[in-house]
């Protein structure tokens, strides 16, 4: 099983959106810490820890899939991914909603999924 990914400029992107994820997850977090005026907390406050858990299964799921012996189950993993991918993307939008400073952020981060997105496709085309 090899543990190095044959398509090196996906895997560094996801590794990217790994980072930046965690850092903009980092700086959300304190901007939504804090109690809304009723006591509640914000509720949007799960998504920034659901977008590093979702980025973070990026970079391995790119390794399980390529070293995957048949192709169906190369697909099966890679469709998976697609399904990550795309709930990083739409908790980046829900995030954006928030009362944040750092709703900016999300905007380059989003950025980021739809290069890699872009590199996704190719790369499920020589699976």
């Amino acid at each position: 099983m090899r543990s190095k990914p044959r398509n090196k400029r996906l895997y560094k992107k996801a590794l990217e959106i790994f980072t930046l994820s965690r850092s903009i997850s980092n700086y959300l977090i304190h901007d939504m810490a804090s109690l809304q005026n009723n006591g509640s907390e914000d509720s949007h406050i799960y998504f920034t820890g659901d977008i590093i858990r979702q980025s973070d299964a990026l970079a391995p799921r790119i390794i399980k899939a390529e070293n995957q012996t048949f192709q169906d189950d190369r697909i099966k993993q890679a469709n998976y991914l697609i399904h990550i991918t795309n709930r990083l993307y739409k908790n980046c939008e829900r995030l954006e909603q928030t009362q944040s400073n750092g709703k900016e952020f999300l905007t380059l981060l989003r950025k980021e999924l739809k290069k890699f997105k872009h590199l996704q496709r190719h790369w499920i085309m020589t699976l």
